[in-house]
């Protein structure tokens, strides 16, 4: 059985920094370690998080970051929710137990506030002092934002304008799942995970062979070849299609889906994007706002056309512009592939559902139209 974010800390109560007892904290973090052990189980919570703004949801997204560092095998201290004097205020705290490096996590769900990179030093410099940290050649400070403002770089200009990139660093909390599934479906070890996290060295192999067995087991056998969908013979009527829309600096992904979908009735493929010239008119494709969910879907009115449309951001890379007709906006209400969902999908027939899932929304893919319609909210 599936139970969401909300039932679980609707069971445990208010989280708070009480230290009396067995606390509620305690109880949803023994709960995390407990039962919350796949990619996929984390992804949904987290992204549960991210659709609600209360302090609880905030408080969750803060314990879920350090539980992940628990998953990528760090030996993990919680931190306090609030910070209160004599106490360091670090959000969590990760030791490699096999090198002893130590990366200090500041947890923020958005960088729309002014976020001052002295606190984050301050906490690991009074680490270093209580020696619960060997030095700077041993520890990096780390923030994991839970939502990039599109129109704020502040945090990320502000470390290279300080000249602290060897100290302090910046990833997105997807980016961070991203890890979480690699270490899961591959052979991705702790060392690994850790020297992409870690500031570089002067050599890059070790970053350069991870890349590459990573690209070797994606080399489809010959009997996958044979039988890859892009090889296919375009079936007669419609075909349905998901493609996933990501967050850019100058706009977020469900900004591009209004406004190109919404507005200009329009979308646009690069010229590697998998499936362009196999979409033709009268078939139907979905939008997934990375993140978020499923908030748009229509049907192709044209067949790809390489003309860039001035609506377009970075029209070179997406240069091949289609029309769309029937288009349905639901930005508010947008259709989550939880784990509920993924349980009736055709797509996910022979998986686990709470197992990583991210694939599924990387690239442009032909599905279902079972699929399709539970992603569109129509009747399957």
């Amino acid at each position: 059985m599936n139970v969401s974010l909300t039932q679980i800390l609707d069971l445990v109560g208010e989280l708070d920094d009480s230290s009396e007892g067995q606390t509620r904290r305690e109880r949803f973090r023994k709960f995390l370690k407990e039962n919350i052990n796949k990619a996929g189980q984390v992804r949904d919570y987290v992204q549960e998080c991210l659709r609600n703004s209360e302090d609880q949801y905030n408080r969750a997204l803060q314990d879920l970051v350090n539980h992940i560092g628990r998953l990528l095998e760090f030996e993990v201290e919680f931190g306090r929710y609030k910070g209160v004097p004599g106490e360091i205020g670090f959000d969590g705290l990760w030791k490699s137990p096999k090198t002893g490096f130590s990366i200090v996590v500041e947890v923020k769900k958005t960088e729309a506030y002014a976020i001052k990179t002295s606190t984050l030093m301050g906490y690991v410099n009074e680490l270093i002092s209580e020696k619960r940290i060997k030095s700077w050649d041993d520890a990096l400070g780390l923030y994991v934002v839970g939502q990039y403002d599109p129109n704020l770089r502040q945090l990320e200009n502000n470390i290279v304008a300080e000249k602290k990139t060897d100290q302090l660093r910046v990833i997105e909390v997807e980016s961070l799942l991203t890890l979480l599934e690699l270490i899961s479906e591959y052979d991705v070890s702790h060392e690994d995970v850790l020297a992409i996290l870690r500031p570089s060295g002067p050599k890059i192999d070790p970053i350069i062979s991870l890349v590459g067995s990573l690209v070797a087991e994606k080399i489809p056998t010959e009997e996958e070849t044979r039988f890859a969908p892009e090889e296919e013979i375009p079936e007669k009527g419609a075909q349905y299609w998901l493609t996933p829309v990501r967050s850019e600096e100058e706009q977020s992904a469900e900004k591009v889906i209004e406004t190109l979908v919404g507005d200009e009735k329009i979308y646009a493929f690069g010229d590697r994007t998998p499936g362009r010239n196999r979409i033709r008119p009268d078939d139907w494709i979905c939008f997934y706002a990375s993140g978020n969910g499923v908030i748009a879907h229509a049907k192709v009115a044209s067949l790809p056309e390489r003309k860039p449309h001035t609506k377009v951001r970075h029209g070179e890379r997406y240069p091949w512009t289609f029309r769309l007709k029937d288009v349905h906006l639901y930005v508010r209400k947008p259709v989550l592939i939880d784990a509920v969902l993924r349980g009736q999908m055709d797509a996910f027939r022979s998986r686990d559902p709470n197992k990583s899932w991210a694939w599924f929304v990387q690239a442009t893919r032909k599905i279902s139209e079972k699929d399709f319609r539970l992603l569109a909210r129509q009747q399957a």
